[in-house]
């Protein structure tokens, strides 16, 4: 976080930096200077440098950043942009007032991907009861008139939502109806800074009027069909996510103040003067000294770091003790509990007592809406996963999370580029054939290319990452026999459409256009039928799939973004070579049906593609699957179906708990624990443990089965991976890494190896 400006328009009788205990703003320049901006940047790129990180967050900030002016943004910005972007994508934010917002600073932070965010506490009563001038004048209409400005298409990109500092005194849902006017991509609901030594207002006998407050806000968003994106009340849910002021999630900012002092998160200010100072600045020190100071170091602990109190609560793993600012007491420091403790654990019983976020009837904006399905209780789900194979409707649910997840990165995708036709036609196409555009977004190489575009750190032009949107679009057509027309562009002398195949033409450039026809493309005037029987002059490539027992099987070797395993994955495989991986995959679908027929229904409600790896002779028997492509695995060609088989089971685990940890936390974040188990030589963080003796479990299961029907060896394979998930269950447990959750989890994962080994007993 970087405070270009230290001062501000506005006079808020709130607001920590200039009304709380710290007033150290006093002695600093209003300006950073040119030489700090430098400095600063140097650092920043060095930490990134030498720590390989893929992103840095760069936040500019005040007082009031605007005061700068757009040249003095636009300097600052050069400077990021020119020392950090050579080593990591920089993701670059700001907070602002709203008040000096015009077209031109529109126009600079979209030219520099600037995300922004306004504070604005409401209607105009509850945006004035602090949120004014020095001469008591309002803001409100200031900041609507910039929230107006992000809102238009050619800036919406920028708009990265809106801060709201609630006042009790407040009516909670005028509130709610101002912000959602606003039509914010998020919402950041805040308690007033406060502490033991100045708590917050508490006006009447109520002993939580925050977490009520908060309830009838939570109450009528919920009723609404949660219309918009609310941080606190999504980082409150389970497996919710860690956010400064929730969860324990290590701190991960630092401040660079005006004067170029090191100072740790600002909030800080609330608590005494100097609280934030460390002593260090940009000039003399690197970003790993200030790490070590040990203000930052004490919130890198998890529940460690906290007082005894928060250690014994049972949602400490969901309000992480509040925000840290808000624990200080004179005497004791920060050794206590958060002055909000009994609100935040009040608030967190309401948001228990509603369901999760259910699918709603899609609107003009449905292709990125990422709308959440309904899920059952954490405890339901998880202990159905633990049995090691899980039931139809959990592997749907999962399937429908990840689908839900590609819809979201989708609409960043969208808000990054602006309004397009790529993204014009998929709303279309969303609301006259949605099974055409489901079936494309839920390839299994889709959010890999949505990740990729949105990683890239690449400016437009030559060297970025390609725009994916066109080309779903194009297939969502097709596959819909609905006609369109677009310039897609053109990825290594190729366009690939998911779940179809890739066309294959001379001279298409960087992009082509492209006319859809039911079952024909034409491009550049010629036309390509779209028959799986064309001859390859043709230039069309199609996907090709093999018939299993649970339906079809793609045999994925042409999609660019299934380069995603860490490995190198074949080229397209010659009509031969396709065919008998196809005999074998379809045959080993077939055993895993025999030997174990819950893993075969769970193979059959998600496992939707299979990538072949690229042949190594140093390990001709290797398997992959990959994060971000859910319903694919990976595998190295192989005759033998019954080997086939067990790879096919043992990637599709890690694959349905990629899934679930993208819902549940259930290993604690950043501990630095290092766990021994006998499957490697080297020790493996907790998370890389629970997916081993996931897997493992299942492996078992399998020669378990194999064993009872006297088939040769199967008994010392099935007594070989017993031992090795029975001894990775118990380090797990044992290093208490895990969260409430997964000690629940790993619990059951053992009672299901007790099992197995009664029964090969």
């Amino acid at each position: 976080m970087l405070k270009v400006h230290s001062r501000c328009d506005l006079s808020c009788d709130h607001c920590y930096v200039y009304q709380h205990a710290d007033q150290t703003w006093r002695g600093r320049p209003p300006r950073m200077p040119p030489a700090t901006v430098q400095a600063a940047a140097r650092r920043i790129a060095e930490h990134a440098r030498g720590h390989d990180l893929p992103t840095v967050h760069v936040v500019l900030h005040g007082g009031e950043p605007l005061l700068l002016g757009a040249a003095g943004l636009r300097k600052v910005l050069a400077e990021l942009r020119t020392a950090i972007t050579p080593w990591a994508r920089l993701d670059l934010r700001m907070q602002t007032n709203g008040v000096l917002l015009d077209e031109e600073l529109c126009r600079l932070f979209i030219e520099y991907g600037v995300r922004v965010g306004v504070s604005f506490d409401g209607d105009r009563a509850a945006n004035d009861r602090h949120r004014v001038f020095a001469h008591g004048g309002s803001s409100h209409d200031h900041v609507r008139r910039a929230l107006a400005l992000l809102r238009r298409p050619e800036h919406r990109a920028s708009y990265a939502g809106i801060l709201c500092t609630i006042d009790v005194r407040n009516d909670p849902e005028r509130v709610y109806e101002a912000l959602l006017a606003e039509d914010p991509p998020r919402v950041d609901l805040l308690l007033p800074h406060a502490t033991w030594d100045h708590p917050p207002h508490r006006p009447g006998p109520e002993p939580t009027p925050y977490a009520d407050w908060l309830g009838r806000l939570h109450r009528r968003w919920v009723d609404d069909g949660r219309p918009m994106s609310i941080r606190m009340f999504e980082a409150l849910r389970p497996g919710g996510g860690g956010t400064e002021a929730f969860g324990l999630a290590p701190a991960d900012v630092l401040v660079i103040e005006a004067d170029g002092s090191w100072e740790q998160v600002d909030s800080l200010k609330t608590a005494y003067h100097g609280a934030a100072g460390t002593g260090f600045d940009v000039f003399d020190h690197s970003v790993d000294e200030v790490a070590r100071h040990p203000g930052v170091a004490v919130r890198q602990e998890g529940v460690a770091g906290l007082c005894a109190t928060c250690r014994a609560c049972p949602v400490v793993d969901r309000c992480g003790g509040g925000l840290y600012a808000h624990r200080w007491r004179t005497g004791t420091g920060f050794d206590n509990p958060s002055v909000y403790c009994a609100d935040l654990l009040r608030l967190i019983d309401t948001v228990d007592g509603y369901p999760p976020p259910v699918p709603r009837q899609r609107t003009a904006t449905a292709p990125g809406s990422g709308e959440w399905p309904a899920t059952p209780p954490v405890d339901e789900l998880l202990d159905d996963l633990a049995t090691g194979h899980g039931s139809a409707s959990t592997l749907a649910l999962l399937a429908a999370t990840q689908l839900s997840i590609t819809r979201a990165l989708l609409a960043a995708c969208r808000d990054a580029a602006g309004a397009t036709a790529a993204w014009d036609l998929l709303v279309h196409l969303d609301q006259v054939a949605p099974e055409a555009v489901r079936a494309v977004l839920a390839h299994p190489f889709v959010r890999p290319g949505l990740v990729h575009r949105l990683e890239s750190s690449a400016p437009p032009g030559p060297g970025a990452a390609v725009d994916p949107l066109p080309a779903l679009a194009i297939a969502a057509a097709l596959r819909a026999g609905v006609p369109a027309a677009l310039r897609v562009p053109v990825r290594a002398g190729a366009i690939t459409l998911p779940t179809l195949g890739s066309l294959l033409l001379p001279g298409l450039g960087e992009s082509a256009e492209v006319t859809v026809r039911p079952g024909e493309l034409q491009v550049a005037g010629g036309s390509v039928l779209l028959d799986p029987l064309a001859p390859p002059s043709t230039g069309w490539l199609p996907t090709r799939d093999v018939p299993v027992p649970g339906g079809r099987l793609l045999l994925e070797d042409g999609d660019p973004y299934r380069d995603c395993y860490g490995q190198p994955v074949a080229p397209r495989l010659e009509v031969p070579a396709a065919r008998a991986l196809g005999r074998t995959l379809a045959e080993a679908w077939r055993v895993v049906h025999r030997d174990v027929p819950a893993h075969a229904a769970a193979l059959d409600g998600g496992l939707r593609a299979v990538v072949p790896l690229a042949p190594d002779p140093a390990r001709p028997l290797r398997s992959a699957t990959a994060r971000h492509a859910f319903g694919a695995v990976a595998v190295t060609p192989h005759a033998d179906p019954e080997t086939m088989a067990v790879l096919l089971v043992h990637e599709w685990q890690h694959a349905k708990l990629g899934a679930v940890l993208d819902l549940y936390d259930l290993v604690e974040p950043a501990q630095g624990i290092r766990i021994r188990v006998p499957w490697r030589p080297d020790p493996r963080p907790p998370e890389g443990v629970l997916q081993g003796v996931y897997a493992h479990l299942a492996v078992t299961q399998v020669w378990q089965s194999r064993a009872a029907t006297d088939r040769p060896d199967a008994s010392a394979h099935a007594a070989h991976f017993l031992a090795w998930t029975r001894d990775g269950v118990d380090a797990l447990l044992a290093s208490r890494s895990l969260t409430a959750a997964g000690e629940r989890f790993v619990g059951h994962l053992r009672h299901a190896l007790e099992e197995t080994r009664v029964g090969s007993a």
